[in-house]
This record gives structure tokens, C-alpha cells and sequence, in this order.
């Protein structure tokens, strides 16, 4: 069975159960719950080297099919209560799962007839992998579950990784994992252009600490820990490569040689991170990382500042950030000059509207390495500023985002070469630190090129594009405005509290 007829016979049984009430992205969880069922029975019960570990795994599947309609929502309920108390990448995935499928028919139906009659486990994980990564962005389309903001576009995070060139002797770590993209990618970089040369030691250890990502939301995180089953990097009875927790909580313990992220978007964050030297009289919960630069709300310069703490050195990252974090005064200032001080903050990239699930984002993606200290000198030299935006109109469906659309930016950055090597272009500009210091609140979000669309009458946008532009505009207006009301609350109860 190749990948599209397989999404496909996965995919129709979603309108069926959209009728129930069941989300596109609460279908996808019920999949990954009884994928994983289903290739654990297959994996225990096949006749060469059998999976004895999964033994216990394999019959809460057979539990299931075994169960009369009536009975099947007990059964189902105690499995997934169940398992949610196991360690390892079992815990993860079934961590406050709930069954969503109120119909024992149909739950019976999807259990026998769609899941079960096929072998999941004998499909390549090429064929398995992208199925359910294509059914990860059809859950990311669904704009009322919000589920777009954990998914990146594949397109985008290739490029990033093409650029950053992680290897065997690498750790790869995204603070922020959603579905896993990164990670997924990141692995296939490594597997393609070191495959055959890779050391039993370093093929251990690719499946087994060198990829790890951390996810706060329970639902998200097991999407994560399924993809990267079924794309064959760990199995099913090993120890999660994804962690379910705040990675902005506490400092960090492990020290990656790369990080590849792109941090959640949105309002502010109800609570506020204490930097170095930092005190904070809001009455909000706080976290106390003395190992930040500055005290902020924003979580996209918290993210931030998190990545520049726990990479290593030598260590290279590439992090999605809004606009915001290029130009916002007060502690965004603050991150930026520490950034550039500290850091070796070479490439920025102006990424253009309408590639994100999550509506109203104006994005980029900043490259940086984290180098030995030089006293007295700041580490950035020459950042390069590629304008990926201006004249770029994309859209989800009619002219989605590919990644041949940014093999000019790849090529311009000229992955592995010294950054001497690199040319001006008329999309890619060099800005000295001299000049970025300069800059009023060293400001960030560089600009040059006119959209021709303004200056041409008869290069119009189409209507559909001009519409979607607004929306996304106004949404992240709205974003504003609801951090700026929630300050203001904050405020009126600290003042009523006195």
C-alpha cells in the first residue's frame, strides 16, 4: 500500500466521526493510540524474534477486539488509563489519554476493519512515516483546535537543516518539539549523507540520546514520540526520546551541540521568567532562571534566551521568532545586544506571509553559534539578512510553500563554507555590528526591498491573497491587543489588591 491510499482509507473515516463531534486532530490521537496497539501485537506475536517486552503491550490489543460492543468503552477507557502509568515512550504517548469516540460501533469499526486489517508493522516506515506526518498537517488545518501552532511547514525545516548540517558526533535538541519535525528531519539528514559510515557506536546512540525534544502539552508530546516510531527511529518498548514538561521551567541539563526551534507564538505568557538580577513584584508564578539575561513576560525572548543557555560550545542553532522579538524595546533590547555580544549571530532570515498553520504570523529564522568567550570583543561580526518576504505571496492550499522556493536562500548561505565566501545579492545584504549596534533599540527587523505589488498597478495580488493577508494582519493585531488587556488586568488587580 503506498502512502497516499493509505492516508487516504486512514483519512475518510474522519467525516464519519466529525459528525460525532470528534475534532480532525482528536481523530489523529485515537490513531496513534491504536497504531501503536496494533504494530506492538504485531511486533510480539511475529514468528522471528519476537518482541517478549511488548507481550503485555500486544494483549490490551487483542483485549480490544476480543470485546463486544458494549463492553468496548470500559475496555478501551482502562487500557488508555493503563498504559498512561507506564515509563519509557509508552507513558508518553498514553500520558491523559482519553478515548474520544463515543460510538462503540464505530470505535469497533475503526479498531477492526481500518486498523486491523492491515500490517502495520511489515509498511516501510518511509510509507508509514509520511502518512502520518501528511495526517499531522491535515490535524494542523483544523484552525479551531489551534493544533497549527505545533506544526512547522516541512519545507522550511529542511532548508534550516540544510543550512545547519547536523552530524553523527552531534546533539540535537529542540525546547519546543510539537510533532517532532525537526527532530524527524534532523535524523534524516544524519542517516542520508552518513548512513554508510556511521559506527555501531553512533548508530546506538542516534537512536537513543542524540535526538531529543521537550514538549509541554501532553496530546502534542504524544504525536511526537508516535512519529518518531513510525518513522523507525526508536521502538515502540524503548525510552522516549520526547520529555513532557515546561523546558522554560528550570535551567538546562543537557547541552546539545544544535538546536533547531521554532518556539510557540501567541499572547504573552501568564507567567513571568526572573533573570540576572533580576525582582519582580507582579503577583504572577515566576520562574527563577539566573541564567537569562532579562526578566520578560514574552515567551518567544524567553525561548530564546533558554536556547542561548543550553547550547553547548561549540554550538549552533536555528530558532523561528516572530517580528517581535526583532524590534520590541525594554527586555527584547536587552536580548538582542546580549545576543549579539555573546554570540555569533550571522544570518537572519525574513520569512514571508501565509507558510504557518497558526494564522496572523509575520516570522523569521535566526541563525546563531555559541563560541568561547572573547573578553572585550563582541563575537558577532557581520550579520546577513536574506528578504525572503517582500514580493513572496504564499498560501496553504492554492501555492503552498516548497522547498525549492528557498533554494536561493540555501545557496546564498552556503551551508559548510566559510562565511567570507558568501556574495551580495539583492535579497541578501551584510550589516556589521557596528551598523546593527547603531540602530535604535538595535532594532532588528531590516528591511529594503519594495514589494512591486505597491508600485504596479498591473502586478495586483489576486483577491484571495489581499483577504487572507488582512486577516493575518489583524489577528496578529488582536494577539497585541489582548497581551497589552491582559497587562492592564494584571495591573488594575495588583492595584485593587493594595
Amino acid at each position: 500500500m503506498d502512502t497516499r491510499r493509505l492516508v487516504a482509507k486512514l483519512w475518510n473515516y474522519c467525516d464519519v466521526l466529525r459528525d460525532d463531534g470528534v475534532s480532525t486532530i482528536d481523530y489523529v490521537e485515537q490513531l496513534t493510540y491504536l497504531l501503536f496497539l496494533k504494530m506492538a501485537h504485531e511486533r510480539a506475536n511475529r514468528s522471528l524474534n519476537p518482541e517478549t517486552s511488548l507481550a503485555g503491550v500486544a494483549a490490551r490489543w487483542q483485549s480490544l477486539l476480543d470485546a463486544e460492543a458494549q463492553q468496548l468503552e470500559d475496555t478501551y477507557r482502562q487500557t488508555l488509563q493503563d498504559l498512561g502509568r507506564q515509563p519509557g515512550t509508552l507513558g508518553v504517548i498514553f500520558r491523559k489519554a482519553q478515548n474520544r469516540i463515543q460510538d462503540p460501533a464505530k470505535l469497533k469499526r475503526l479498531i477492526v476493519d481500518l486498523i486491523g486489517k492491515d500490517n502495520w508493522s511489515s509498511q516501510g516506515s518511509d510509507i508509514k512515516g509520511d502518512a502520518y506526518e501528511e495526517l499531522l498537517a491535515k490535524g494542523a488545518e483544523d484552525v479551531k483546535s489551534g493544533a497549527g501552532q505545533y506544526f512547522t511547514p516541512r519545507a522550511l525545516i529542511a532548508a534550516m537543516v540544510d543550512c545547519v548540517q547536523p552530524g553523527p558526533n552531534d546533539t540535537v535538541a529542540d525546547p519546543a518539539c510539537g510533532t517532532g519535525g525537526f527532530l524527524l528531519a534532523a535524523h534524516e539528514y544524519i542517516v542520508e549523507h552518513y548512513g554508510p559510515s556511521l559506527t555501531p557506536e553512533q548508530r546506538t546512540r542516534l537512536a537513543s540520546a542524540a535526538i531529543t525534544g521537550t514538549e509541554l502539552v501532553d496530546s502534542t508530546a504524544r504525536l511526537a514520540a508516535m512519529n518518531m516510531i513510525v518513522h523507525g527511529i526508536v521502538k515502540p518498548n524503548s525510552e522516549s526520546l520526547i520529555e513532557v514538561r515546561d523546558a522554560l521551567a528550570e535551567p538546562p541539563t543537557r547541552h546539545p551541540s544544535v538546536v533547531l526551534a521554532n518556539p510557540p507564538f501567541g499572547k504573552k505568557s501568564s507567567i513571568t521568567v526572573i533573570g540576572e538580577g533580576g525582582r519582580v513584584d507582579k503577583e504572577t508564578i515566576s520562574y527563577n532562571r539566573q541564567d537569562f539575561w532579562t526578566t520578560t513576560t514574552n515567551k518567544q525572548l524567553n525561548f530564546v534566551q533558554h536556547i542561548a543557555s543550553m547550547l553547548a560550545i561549540p554550538g549552533r542553532a536555528a530558532v523561528v521568532v516572530p517580528d517581535n522579538v526583532l524590534f520590541e524595546g525594554g527586555a527584547g533590547e536587552t536580548v538582542r545586544r546580549r545576543l549579539l555580544n555573546q554570540f555569533d549571530v550571522h544570518t537572519l532570515l525574513r520569512l514571508p506571509t501565509g507558510i504557518f498553520y497558526a494564522g496572523g504570523v509575520k516570522a523569521n529564522v535566526l541563525f546563531f553559534d555559541k563560541k568561547e568567550a572573547l573578553p572585550g570583543k563582541a563575537w558577532t561580526n557581520t550579520l546577513w539578512v536574506y528578504d525572503f518576504r517582500v514580493g513572496q505571496h504564499f498560501t496553504l492550499k492554492q501555492n503552498p510553500l516548497r522547498r525549492d522556493h528557498l533554494d536561493d536562500f540555501v545557496k546564498c548561505y552556503r551551508p559548510g563554507e566559510p562565511r567570507t565566501n558568501r556574495i551580495e545579492t539583492e535579497r541578501f545584504r551584510p550589516f556589521s555590528y557596528e551598523e546593527l549596534i547603531a540602530r535604535d533599540k538595535v532594532n532588528l527587523d531590516i528591511t529594503w526591498l519594495k514589494d512591486p505589488s505597491l508600485e504596479d498597478v498591473d502586478s495586483l495580488l489576486p483577491p484571495e491573497v489581499i483577504a487572507q493577508e488582512i486577516v493575518e494582519d489583524l489577528e496578529a493585531a488582536l494577539t497585541e491587543f489582548a497581551a497589552i488587556a491582559e497587562a492592564l488586568q494584571q495591573a488594575r488587580t495588583k492595584f485593587e489588591s493594595q
